[in-house]
């Protein structure tokens, strides 16, 4: 990742969540005319992912302004989770129009009827498809400059929307040309699942940050084994981590001798916070000494191993 100012990174994060928000609303406006002249179930799913593309776009703007704001005396940690609050606000507008688009689905296998118009809803697809490319190109772009969460999830988002139009030009065309009256209500069917996969994934990953879920294992196995190149710490336990929008939050407790100053340990901890800045530069850091021989009371036994002890059978 290239280095780069806040200023700059703020910015270039904001322009691509703009630049999100104006394709959603170009798309939407293209399929609404689409849906109306076709009558496809499945247009109709590719309109209600784009309105929610843009209901996305403008959320990952929001979280993306909100979580960069400094901490202030009524959040002291940041406003990191306004990311995750957003992205679970998403979560139940993607639930309730699959469900819209599923029944509708239903409706039409029960009552049958056939699309038409499919070359307009082909030539719209394949245009939603041109702008969908052009648009994830720049969020690569973004993306490698600034390194941030958000886009990067929006991201994955528009890249699923390649999937649903060519779903869309598959069933107009099977509908229209092979005859395969199914076609168009079965494909419903499926991108109103999709949009029920892509909304369980979300609310997950919202909720993992909600919930100040652990680092995954090999994130966390990293920062335990860049820790234990100083030889200066003993004893690493109590390790406890955290993420929150851009942010990482790290605490653990160390062993010392007892007999070092106050000035010697602060010298210490000090280089091991500057060397592990160096690989977590987004990130909160809290060190604990405990004197050599210390045994803590925690109130969670689990975080209490020996995490150098760990790395030591491991290697």
């Amino acid at each position: 990742m290239n280095t780069i100012s806040n200023e700059r990174r703020t910015a270039l994060a904001r322009s691509a969540a703009i630049a999100s928000v104006a394709t959603a609303l170009f798309l939407a406006g293209l399929k609404l005319w689409a849906t109306w002249q076709t009558g496809s179930t499945a247009m109709l799913g590719s309109l209600a992912d784009t309105a929610l593309d843009l209901v996305a776009s403008i959320a990952t703007f929001v979280g993306v302004y909100i979580a960069g704001q400094p901490a202030d005396e009524q959040h002291r940690f940041g406003h990191g989770k306004a990311e995750s609050l957003s992205a679970i606000f998403q979560v139940m507008l993607i639930a309730l129009s699959a469900a819209a688009i599923g029944f509708s689905a239903v409706r039409r296998l029960a009552e049958g009827g056939r699309t038409v118009e499919a070359a307009d809803g082909i030539t719209v697809s394949v245009v939603a498809i041109v702008a969908t490319l052009a648009l994830l190109s720049y969020q690569r772009f973004v993306i490698i400059r600034t390194g941030s969460v958000a886009i990067a999830a929006d991201h994955v988002h528009y890249q699923s929307d390649l999937l649903l139009n060519l779903a869309v030009i598959a069933a107009l065309m099977l509908d229209q040309y092979a005859g395969f009256a199914l076609a168009d209500p079965l494909f419903g069917l499926a991108i109103a699942g999709w949009l029920l996969w892509g909304a369980w994934r979300a609310a997950a990953q919202a909720i993992h940050h909600l919930m100040d879920r652990e680092w995954p294992e090999e994130k966390r196995q990293r920062f335990v084994e860049l820790a234990s190149k100083h030889p200066e710490l003993k004893n690493l336990h109590d390790l406890r981590t955290r993420t929150s929008g851009h942010c990482d939050f790290v605490q653990f407790h160390v062993d010392m001798p007892g007999d070092m100053t106050v000035d010697q340990a602060h010298d210490i901890i000090e280089r091991v916070e500057n060397d592990l800045f160096q690989h977590f530069p987004h990130m909160e850091l809290l060190i604990h000494i405990d004197p050599e021989g210390h045994v803590d009371k925690p109130d969670n036994p689990l975080v209490e191993a020996d995490e150098f002890a760990k790395m030591s059978k491991n290697s």
